[in-house]
């Protein structure tokens, strides 16, 4: 594995000023190789000349300005030499091949299409780089029901020598690995849970977490750094959505009567229990099952209870 090293360059200044000495001092040697008198100008002093300016135009290659957040990874022949973060004006050997690396932070969102920029034979461009928005995932969860699932990714280059030189291309690397890595986590978690196990639906900053955790693990060979992994849609495969969502509808009444009949049964265990304390009235199992079912049907029931007068005694 290459480990990055830090290569500083000199100041941009300093070699622009030794290319306009080595200019200016070219045209002293022209001056000073043609005669006074009509006659063959001295060799010497224009080779002097001559060696002046491809010399002035030699460092000038080597003159280059690098913006805040760019870095620069230079190689000689082929040779890893190091990379500079520094921001500002600088020269370096011009026989340095210059590779720029961005180390901007920057996001996409998983199923998206990246096209490359087209350039015919004379280097103009034909077309720039776009990317198409994201589309859904398509995969099983961990029951084997089909959902689509897709994530938004915010990751930056921490290490320009793994980034240039351990894979391809590291920007690929990193949408086809977070691609890979939240199919992987699709498939390990349920859409939904009803025992309080953790699924992609009811735990969602568990399950970023994790997913940035997975992807992290796979990126690490190309010197990338993950600052962010969050579901950016979830749902369930259009095939079987209809049915999903009447069992998620019928798993949501029987919850709600489930804590009405709960609430009931408490309402109606303490005014028995006040009844009795306050003896205002002294009721035998048959009238107390009675009133309980009584009150079960008022509090339970879904339209308003009617209310029934007994006009005859109290058995009657």
């Amino acid at each position: 594995m290459v480990q990055e090293r830090d290569y500083r360059p000199i100041s941009g200044w300093l070699g622009l000023a030794v290319a306009l000495g080595l200019l200016v001092a070219a045209g002293w040697c022209v001056y000073t190789a043609i005669p006074p008198v009509k006659g063959p100008p001295n060799v010497w002093w224009m080779l002097g000349a001559g060696v002046s300016v491809l010399s002035s135009i030699l460092i000038l290659c080597g003159l280059q300005a690098i913006a805040p957040n760019e870095s620069r990874v230079y190689l000689l022949f082929g040779s890893y030499v190091g990379s500079t973060r520094a921001t500002g004006f600088f020269w370096v050997n011009p026989f340095y091949s210059k590779h720029k690396i961005s180390l901007r932070v920057r996001n996409f969102e998983t199923g998206a299409i990246t096209t490359p920029e087209t350039k015919d034979a004379t280097g103009k461009v034909l077309t720039h780089k776009s990317r198409s928005a994201g589309r859904p995932s398509k995969v099983n969860d961990k029951d084997g029901n089909p959902i689509e699932i897709s994530a938004v990714v915010v990751w930056r280059v921490v290490n320009t020598a793994e980034a240039m030189f351990e894979v391809d291309d590291y920007e690929d690397y990193v949408a086809v690995q977070s691609e890979a890595a939240l199919r992987g986590l699709a498939t390990r978690h349920p859409y939904d849970s009803e025992d309080h196990e953790m699924s992609l639906r009811g735990n969602p900053v568990e399950v970023a977490d994790q997913l940035k955790i997975d992807i992290q693990d796979r990126l690490e060979k190309a010197g990338v750094e993950v600052i962010e992994a969050r579901i950016s849609h979830i749902a369930y495969a259009p095939e079987i959505a209809a049915v999903m969502l009447q069992r998620q509808q019928a798993q949501a009444v029987v919850a709600a009567r489930s804590k009405i009949v709960e609430g009931a049964v408490g309402m109606v265990h303490s005014a028995l229990e006040r009844l009795a304390k306050d003896e205002v009235i002294h009721l035998d199992e048959e009238r107390r099952a009675a009133m309980v079912c009584n009150l079960l049907v008022v509090l339970c029931g879904h339209g308003p209870a009617q209310a029934v007068i007994n006009a005859g005694t109290l058995h009657n």
